[in-house]
């Protein structure tokens, strides 16, 4: 298996003058070297971050500093617009926006600038601060390079997500609380560096969960006395224990030891380790399969760009959503490129669990806006993660202190064979036409506690999209009381149970179907399939037909999947047409989705009313990131985000389209998911619908020569 060595991430500078050095150190303009759209470099995180602090107005303020997240404050679509036509590729003078008939062509594109999140320790306070990266080099920086602060906010009433720091000290301190120390002995457990503690935040259910203090109500596990590095200890869930953690002192504010529930037995199928650790022999007849790809990738990579065949775009990565695609756009022949997408990522998921007992009621975590998809993101490795001809990207983030840290190998590329694109046999003359698909795949994976999620974006040959998430992990599991059962799991073993529960992913996609520059040319239709009525028009009453729908309006707009009409959604240009007089467009066509189970009373959906459509439209607008929020962590505020946003009913009839689509799985646990548990899949595709004059599937080389995927014969070729 071939892999590309990682690249080093350019330094970003600026300077008046191309060549000009300070100290031995050349400075180069910003534009010439880094992207609008490139996320931070280590410098420029770790300059943002002294920026800040040395703004702070006194000893005490500077020393409460926690740095939640780091990210790149993106420009605007016309600065991005600049960058494209003159300073970077797809270098594009027509994508330049112009200003009274005449083309704007500046010396130099405007500094990048950082946008921090910052959690004060001592006046529980948030606070978002922008930063201007004026100069920013590698090797050193005083007073002068440490940029300068735009702005600073403080954001009242809400708690930012977590940090892994606030995780290990709530594990430490309660495993050294006597009280906890005492239950934990009145269910023989002696040892407390067996005992695991996960800090699940508060969420809201009442005043006392305001967010006037930072909480968690911990739930808390217990390993065996086995020696396994890779035991399960979510195997052995301790009951009957209810804590209010205050995060921000570090303290235990109420302490019940509410029912004493056995501790699950030790049981040989709990750990996930090869099979002779479980007492069990692992399969041995698995061959070989090798990706061979001696030539190298079809991919080209420039930075952060990705040319493949006929697609581009931008690779960008953020401490909440985790990987992010921008600029996404099809170069079609004469045409030129074609825009598709500014901006597609994935800005919230929400795991509510389906049992009314405690703690499990309580258990919905919203893993960007309480954790953080991309802190909690993996380095993943080489010939496991992904196999064939592998780029690997880093990403850069900040501790909860402000130091740099870089998750090495975060964001995985590459070309994947994808089976059949086309075939055609002519039975006449026996003669066969064969396409191979190709696909090329950027994924990334995260872990937050129990559970893995991987987030896939596959660009196919076709000019399909296809947004992909797998779920994997460990359940979380309950104790059950002898010869107690419960409808609301499954019993995998004795005393054991794992309870029902769903996951829902919020996808937000920027559109900008053939779009230059910032053009306001975007509308969405909603498809559905009809039955003809009896009559004159259906004597044979076999006839169906397709039915467009404008959604108009963003309360016109909140729809759900229906497969029973085979609904779906286009998203067309208004003022560009293919050769049949259509407008050009991109169908979202759903996968299998649900919506939540829970009486509309939940108390999780006040804070994820965003559940309750499967599609939203909006007009595009800057800080409407978010469906739940910026900060949905104890966040007192109902409806908060996507669904008080589209009570303005905003016209969608022609204005820059973004489409919030929420996927749902339903995870009814089996006997087989234990103990580890399979992967799932769920998601959605962009398909082009009218977009193109004929399929862009047409030129792909013909079989094998297309093949990715080298066979390797047995030595007695006896299959």
């Amino acid at each position: 298996m071939a892999t590309t060595n990682n690249q080093k991430e350019p330094i970003c500078c600026s300077a008046t003058a191309r060549g000009k050095k300070t100290a031995g150190i050349p400075i180069v303009a910003r534009g010439e070297r880094c992207h609008p759209l490139d996320q931070l470099s280590p410098a420029e995180v770790a300059i943002a971050v002294a920026t800040v602090k040395a703004a702070g107005r006194s000893p005490e303020e500077r020393d409460g500093m926690r740095f939640v997240g780091v990210a790149l404050l993106e420009p605007e679509k016309d600065v991005v617009a600049l960058a494209d036509a003159y300073y970077f590729p797809p270098f594009q003078p027509s994508l330049a926006p112009r200003a009274k008939g005449s083309t704007i062509f500046p010396s130099r594109l405007p500094p990048r600038r950082a946008r921090l999140v910052v959690y004060n320790k001592q006046s529980n306070m948030t606070s978002i601060w922008i930063v201007e990266l004026s100069e920013v080099h590698g090797a050193a920086w005083d007073d002068h390079d440490r940029g300068k602060v735009i702005s600073s906010e403080v954001i009242p009433d809400v708690q930012p997500s977590t940090d892994v720091s606030e995780d290990v000290e709530c594990e430490a301190t309660l495993k050294s609380y006597p009280p906890f120390i005492e239950a934990m002995n009145r269910r023989g457990i002696h040892d407390m560096e067996l005992v695991m503690v996960d800090a699940w935040f508060a969420g809201y259910y009442s005043d006392g969960d305001a967010p006037s203090r930072r909480l968690s109500k911990p739930i808390i596990f217990c390993r065996t006395e086995s020696d396994c590095p890779m035991e399960n200890g979510y195997a052995r869930p301790v009951e009957g224990i209810y804590v209010l953690f205050d995060m921000q002192n570090n303290a235990v504010i109420e302490f019940e030891d509410r029912k004493l529930v056995p501790l699950p037995q030790p049981d040989h199928l709990r750990n996930y380790t090869p099979g002779e650790t479980r007492g069990g022999i692992d399969r041995g007849d698995v061959k070989p399969l090798i990706i061979d790809q001696s030539e190298g990738p079809s991919f080209h990579v420039n930075g952060y760009f990705v040319d493949w065949q006929k697609w581009n775009f931008r690779i960008g990565f953020t401490p909440t959503e985790g990987l992010v695609i921008y600029s996404v756009a099809y170069i079609d022949g004469s045409c030129g490129s074609r825009s598709i997408a500014h901006r597609l990522s994935f800005v919230e998921m929400v795991v509510p669990y389906g049992d009314p007992n405690e703690p499990h009621y309580r258990k919905n975590a919203f893993d960007a806006g309480e954790y953080g998809l991309g802190k909690c993101a993996n380095s993943l490795k080489k010939g496991c993660d992904c196999l064939g001809y592998i780029k690997h990207f880093d990403a850069h983030l900040t501790n909860f202190k402000g130091d740099v840290e870089t998750i090495e190998n975060c964001v995985c590329l590459h070309e994947e064979d994808h089976g059949i694109l086309w075939k055609h046999q002519d039975w006449r003359t026996g003669l066969a036409e064969v396409r191979r698909s190709r696909r090329l795949t950027v994924s990334f994976f995260c872990t937050i506690a129990n559970y893995e999620y991987g987030f896939y974006w596959h660009f196919y040959q076709d000019g399909k999209i296809e947004a992909e998430v797998k779920l994997i992990g460990i359940l979380s599991l309950g104790a059950l009381m002898p010869g107690e059962s419960r409808k609301y799991g499954t019993t995998i073993a004795s005393g054991l149970y794992a309870p029902i529960h769903q996951h829902f992913f919020v996808a937000r996609m920027d559109m900008a179907v053939d779009c230059v520059h910032n053009e306001a040319c975007n509308q969405v239709v909603e498809v559905n399939i009809k039955v003809e009525s009896a009559g004159p028009h259906n004597l044979h009453s076999n006839a169906f037909y397709a039915e467009e729908t404008l959604l108009k309006s963003e309360l016109h707009a909140m729809r759900d999947c229906d497969p029973s009409s085979a609904r779906h959604w286009i998203v067309r240009n208004t003022s560009t047409v293919n050769r049949t007089g259509q407008p050009t467009g991109y169908k979202l066509m759903p996968g299998p989705n649900c919506l939540p189970f829970a009486q509309p009373e939940a108390k999780f959906l006040r804070r994820a009313g965003f559940l309750r459509h499967n599609l939203w439209v909006t007009p595009y607008k800057s800080n409407e990131m978010f469906p739940g929020g910026e900060f949905p962590n104890q966040n007192p505020r109902i409806h908060d985000g996507l669904a008080t946003w589209v009570k303005k009913d905003r016209t969608l009839e022609e204005t820059n389209i973004v489409l919030w689509y929420v996927l749902g799985l339903t995870h009814i646990p089996r006997l087989e998911d234990w103990p580890v548990m399979p992967v799932e899949h769920i998601g959605f595709k962009l398909i082009p619908h009218g977009f193109f004059n004929c399929s862009p599937a047409i030129d792909v080389p013909p079989s094998p020569s297309g093949t990715s995927i080298r066979e390797v014969e047995s030595p007695n070729k006896a299959i």
